[in-house]
């Protein structure tokens, strides 16, 4: 038998832990999201704590606890990069040998000329900005205009904002799917973003119906795996969208975090096994981003509330996994995401208790450790599933009836 029936990982989006080594070379000498936060704002976070979440390291006003109700421990990112793509691909097995392409100046302008070509318009922006700050800046030039904003960061995105009521939001979509199939060889982004909105000059605010065109995964990874067996992948939130669909039976919405819980929370009524995959983008989308320490705490402690619902709807043979892709220091100076370890807590009745995983070499030891319970391998990561398995699930499991 499987030592675990199904798994729930949950991606506590831009939740870094502390910087990583290597974090000076990416502009990101002591970025530390959760350590700030709990520094310079204060956290009441009991649950996460129960699991073990202050065990990873010190934080500030969260106390350890002596008998962490699971594993805990912390995982490297591996890729060169720190963003959603190379986060959420690297835990699936995918470790990439080279970043995705960055526009630290804009993109190149015989690029804007095609695209702008292709899509009958001229743009606005083309620079690195702040979403927020970029419609405010140039939302209504826009509205006169009909062009669309395009804009990029710190990470490999080319992001086009756009007024609902100027371009209606299926357009935007044919022009960022123009921009994906454009954005190939050396201009290869790791997403296209659209990024609609609404509302007046001085008071425009983003909708929840932004839409991420990723480029296509290598095979194999462990959503294809999955679905090979014959196991089924739920997909929630932006999941599906990282992965192009590929290895996702059913998708399920996450707009934000509370109807990511609830995607997630419902998903575990469906007894089938395999993974449920969840991303819970407020965090960085919302917070980080923005340099909103006050709204990140919150918005971590509002998911410490909703854990015991998720806890206790935990079946006897389930894993729930809660880790991160990346960091978002709200501390800043940058709004860019940061090179940082990422959390790894692990609980369900049939985890062991209080085990220190330590620092995990890569984030594919979590896809390495989701395969193995499902008799899989993936390429890259090393398992960490007997560290998680209780002994005494263990003689219960050998001692089954086979059929059982």
């Amino acid at each position: 038998m499987r030592p675990f029936d199904r798994v729930i990982l949950v991606v506590l989006d831009s939740l870094g832990i502390g910087a990583q080594p290597d974090a000076a070379d990416w502009g990101d000498a002591g970025r530390d999201t959760l350590g700030h936060i709990a520094e310079r704002r204060g956290l009441h976070i009991p649950n996460f704590a129960r699991l073990g979440l202050a065990n990873i390291r010190p934080l500030a006003g969260v106390d350890p606890v002596a008998h962490a109700e699971g594993a805990y421990g912390k995982a490297t990112l591996l890729s060169p990069g720190k963003d959603t793509t190379a986060g959420h691909w690297e835990m699936a097995g995918i470790i990439l040998d080279r970043p995705f392409p960055t526009y630290p100046h804009g993109f190149p302008r015989n690029l804007m000329d095609r695209f702008e070509q292709a899509i009958g318009r001229g743009t606005l922006g083309n620079f690195p900005a702040s979403g927020t700050e970029v419609i405010r800046q140039l939302g209504e030039e826009h509205m006169k205009t009909g062009r669309p904003i395009v804009y990029t960061s710190g990470d490999s995105v080319f992001q086009i904002a756009a007024h609902e009521d100027v371009i209606p939001v299926d357009e935007l979509y044919r022009i960022c799917l123009v921009a994906r199939e454009m954005l190939q060889g050396e201009n290869r982004v790791g997403r296209v973003i659209a990024r609609p909105f609404v509302g007046t000059p001085g008071a425009f605010r983003r909708t929840e119906r932004r839409h991420d065109y990723a480029v296509e995964p290598p095979r194999p990874m462990l959503l294809d795996l999955l679905a090979g067996a014959g196991l089924e992948v739920t997909g929630v939130g932006k999941i599906p969208d990282i992965f192009l669909n590929r290895g996702i039976s059913r998708a399920l919405p996450g707009h934000n975090n509370q109807e990511g819980l609830e995607s997630t929370i419902s998903a575990l009524d469906d007894a089938k096994p395999g993974l449920v995959f969840t991303n819970l983008v407020d965090f960085d989308m919302l917070y980080g981003h923005r340099l909103d320490m006050e709204g990140y705490g919150r918005a971590i402690e509002e998911v410490d509330a909703q854990l015991p619902r998720l806890l206790d709807r935990l079946g006897a043979g389930d894993l729930l996994m809660l880790t991160a892709d990346h960091g978002c220091d709200p501390l800043g100076p940058s709004t860019d995401h940061s090179r940082e370890y990422v959390p790894v807590l692990g609980t369900g009745p049939r985890v062991t208790r209080g085990v220190n995983l330590g620092t995990r070499a890569s984030l594919a030891d979590i896809g390495a450790t989701i395969a193995e319970n499902f008799g899989l391998r993936i390429s890259r990561g090393t398992s960490f599933l007997q560290e998680l398995e209780d002994r005494k699930s263990k003689i219960e499991n050998r001692n089954s009836p086979v059929g059982s």
